[in-house]
């Protein structure tokens, strides 16, 4: 690294992008290590270390970072995965990561081989010595049978794993179908790699917004500059399109980035999606931007009705919501089948403009 991370973080408070926060700043160390691990070589040593040519990033322990939602966590691994100076690293949103390993397994199981999660491990090895995963988290079954053996595989073949999630390792998966069969997955990461908890006090996604207005109306050129403008403060005007594999189906967040999504309403009510999608939506951001919510009706029934199954997923897994509409919450909905039950849905988007939601 021609700079180190600590010389970058104190670049970015010194020009106030950042403000100096002492958890972020004794995760860093951490970071660093990591780093420095994959870009020396280590010493040969023993009697057999002859047998096997040592290669930068050989027994690097990962990193798994944990915190409150907000806390800097996907600053620092920005930070982290730009400053490591090797080509052979990836870094995807965990939910993304595990379809793809999915898509593979299946593929391997119509081939007919008997341990379908062997080539899948080996084509990553092959491709990332470094994988960096945004807020890992386990909420399905076939996720919680596979990722420990995956795992495994994965550090055994070198691969340096690091990641960032709201949850400690003993939190994954909690309450969960069959749980026992999921904790020496919880072992192995506890035993293979640094679990640290990013324990700062403030919510620096909700810093952001705080005191900010995040609903929009009327949809116009002001209300899209001033979403504009927020989605650069919490993104960095980064962004890539993040796909969710539900029930066989594909659902699209035309953009994503540390845990903030941007669609518009049509985008996401138009298509004949239902709660399962929404559900899946809504463990998959923290922070949704949703752009032009129409004026509603008995004319555009259908999506008004997924409209108000996307609200209630959102609400329920308490997403910070950033909108822009034809009109304020209680006027959007005044005519026709749908009223009377689209209330709830006004006073939730109101509860969910407000300051300190989420």
């Amino acid at each position: 690294m021609s700079d180190s991370l600590s010389q970058i973080y104190a670049a970015k408070v010194a020009d106030g992008r950042i403000a100096a926060d002492p958890a972020q700043q004794a995760a860093i160390p951490l970071l660093e290590a990591v780093a420095t691990g994959l870009t020396e070589v280590p010493k040969k040593k023993g009697l057999l270390a002859g047998l096997r040519a040592s290669q930068p990033g050989d027994g690097v322990r990962g990193l798994y970072l944990w915190g409150g939602v907000g806390r800097g966590k996907s600053m620092l691994m920005d930070m982290f995965f730009n400053a490591v100076p090797i080509e052979a690293k990836h870094r995807v949103h965990f939910h993304a990561f595990m379809q793809e390993v999915q898509a593979g397994i299946a593929t391997a199981r119509k081939d007919g081989l008997d341990d379908a999660i062997a080539p899948v491990a080996k084509g990553i090895a092959d491709s990332a010595r470094l994988l960096c995963f945004d807020e890992m988290q386990i909420t399905d079954i076939a996720d919680a049978m596979i990722v420990g053996r995956l795992f495994e595989k994965l550090i055994e073949a070198g691969v340096t794993i690091v990641t960032t999630s709201n949850r400690p390792p003993d939190g994954l998966y909690k309450d969960g179908l069959n749980r026992q069969l999921f904790l020496p997955f919880i072992d192995l990461l506890n035993a293979r790699m640094v679990v640290h908890e990013l324990a700062a006090d403030a919510d620096y996604r909700q810093g952001r917004l705080a005191g900010e207005r995040v609903y929009f109306t009327p949809v116009d050129a002001a209300a899209r500059a001033a979403i504009d403008t927020i989605w650069g403060e919490l993104t960095g005007g980064k962004a890539d399109p993040l796909e969710l594999i539900v029930n066989g189906r594909s659902v699209e967040i035309p953009a994503f980035r540390n845990g903030v999504g941007r669609v518009t309403f049509w985008e996401l009510c138009s298509k004949p999606l239902g709660p399962a999608d929404y559900l899946a939506i809504a463990r998959a951001v923290r922070v949704l931007v949703l752009e032009d919510i129409p004026l509603l009706s008995r004319e555009n029934y259908n999506e008004a009705r997924r409209f108000v199954i996307l609200i209630d997923a959102l609400y329920e897994a308490r997403v910070r919501l950033i909108a822009s509409a034809a009109a304020v919450p209680d006027r959007l909905y005044v005519e026709g089948e749908g009223t009377f039950e689209f209330e709830r849905t006004a006073s939730r988007l109101v509860e969910m403009s407000s300051d300190g939601w989420g």
